[in-house]
C-alpha cells in the first residue's frame, strides 16, 4: 500500500532520524479533565545547546482554547535542498498526569492517500495523539515525548489507562520511556508580531 502522510513538525523529525515519537490512537484521558494552567500559556522560544535544532525547532505558542484545552502552534524551519523553509504546525492539546508528572495529549491527524486502481484514490484521515512530558521550572519549559516502541514492538493497549500504567511501571523500574531526539527546553519570551513569527 502506498500512502502519503501529511507531515507535522514531529513527523518530519521522525522521517529524518531513526527515532520517532509514540503515535497513540488514544489519549491518556478520553476527555479533558484538568483546567488550563495559565503558567503554560505564552510564547516559548527554543533553547539550543547543540545541533538539536538542525531542522529548526524554534518556538511554541501555547494559548487557551477552552477552559480545558490548549491551542499549540509550533514555529520552525525545515531544510529542502539548499533552502531553509518556514514550517508551522498546529495542534490541540490537553493535560493529564501520570503520578506527579504532567503530560500533554497532543492531537493531530495523519492523512493517507490510498490508490484504488483506475478509480479515485481513497483518502483516509486518522486522528492520533503524541504524549509529551512537560516540566516547568521558573521561566523554562522542558518537553520530552514518549518514544515509539517504549513498550515493545506490539503493545496491546486497549485504553489510555493501559498506556498510563505501562509508562508508570517502566519509570518505576528506572527505564527510559522518552525519545532522545525530540526533546527541547523553551524559555518564555514576549510574543513577536505575527509577520515576524516565521522569519
Amino acid at each position: 500500500m502506498f500512502k502519503i502522510i501529511k507531515l507535522t513538525g514531529l513527523l518530519f523529525i521522525c522521517f529524518i532520524f531513526s527515532a520517532c515519537p509514540f503515535e497513540s490512537p488514544m489519549p491518556l484521558d478520553t476527555f479533558p479533565t484538568e483546567k488550563v494552567d495559565t503558567s503554560l500559556t505564552g510564547y516559548w522560544y527554543g533553547i539550543v545547546k547543540d545541533g538539536s535544532d538542525f531542522f529548526g525547532i524554534e518556538a511554541l505558542d501555547i494559548t487557551k482554547q477552552t477552559d480545558y484545552t490548549y491551542n499549540i502552534t509550533r514555529y520552525g524551519k525545515v531544510i529542502k535542498g539548499d533552502m531553509i523553509m518556514p514550517d508551522t504546525s498546529r495542534f490541540t492539546g490537553y493535560a493529564s498526569h501520570i503520578g506527579d508528572q504532567l503530560y500533554m495529549n497532543v492531537e493531530t491527524n495523519i492523512v493517507e492517500i490510498i490508490p484504488n486502481g483506475k478509480k479515485e484514490p481513497e483518502i483516509k484521515t486518522t486522528k492520533i495523539f503524541y504524549l509529551a512530558a512537560l516540566t516547568l521550572k521558573h521561566d523554562t519549559l522542558s518537553v520530552q515525548t514518549i518514544t515509539d516502541g517504549f513498550a515493545g514492538l506490539n503493545p496491546n493497549f486497549h485504553s489510555g489507562e493501559d498506556i498510563r500504567k505501562t509508562i508508570l511501571s517502566l519509570k518505576e523500574k528506572g527505564e527510559n520511556v522518552y525519545d532522545d531526539v525530540y526533546k527541547l527546553s523553551y524559555r518564555k519570551t514576549q510574543r513577536p508580531q505575527p509577520q515576524h513569527l516565521n522569519n
